[in-house]
């Protein structure tokens, strides 16, 4: 079984109810959201319009699946084609299956994907400079780090600087450019 999946607007209650349940957890790694976020109208909103980007071939928004259950999301943003074939991956993992290897599963086939399904050169990432364990995560899907770019992201209220990884796919030969959908 896949550790990941397209999402699907029935997923709604439960990403809202598991948002709810880990608002103080994810609060630090994430913007600031309104109190709609957190409810299955304001998900489902959240999932339509990932879903219409979806269709555009510019995001590829996917649950996080633990034993078949859904325990987070995960996302392919900013599918890029043409000479960039690139893209930024973003996740996160409940409270409860933190620490579990669930989100090195996910990335890893999130990268799978990128690279095989979606023929992509590159997948990068970015973490606050203190997430060590989203590090680590990243590290043991073969991302390296590749700089620091101040104030990035609006994170819980705050221009934060960002640590960037990229991971790039090694079946591409160098200078090769082959657009794969694009």
């Amino acid at each position: 079984m896949s550790p990941t999946r397209l999402v699907a607007l029935d997923d709604a209650p439960v990403l809202a109810e598991l948002l709810r349940l880990n608002r103080d957890f994810l609060a630090p790694w994430e913007p600031l959201r309104g109190e709609d976020y957190f409810t299955a109208d304001g998900q489902r909103a959240v999932l339509q319009a990932d879903l219409a980007q979806h269709a555009q071939g510019s995001k590829l928004p996917h649950v996080i699946l633990d034993s078949g259950s859904v325990v987070g999301r995960i996302t392919l943003n900013g599918i890029v084609r043409g000479p960039f074939q690139s893209c930024s991956v973003g996740y996160w993992v409940s409270a409860s299956h933190n620490d579990r290897g669930v989100a090195t599963r996910a990335v890893r086939e999130i990268v799978r994907v990128a690279f095989e399904e979606l023929g992509l050169h590159r997948v990068q990432a970015e973490t606050l400079l203190h997430n060590v364990g989203s590090q680590r995560v990243l590290k043991r899907n073969g991302f390296l780090p590749i700089g620091v770019a101040p104030a990035y992201l609006n994170i819980a209220g705050e221009w934060q600087d960002m640590a960037l990884f990229q991971v790039v796919n090694s079946s591409w030969s160098a200078g090769r450019f082959d657009p794969v959908g694009g």
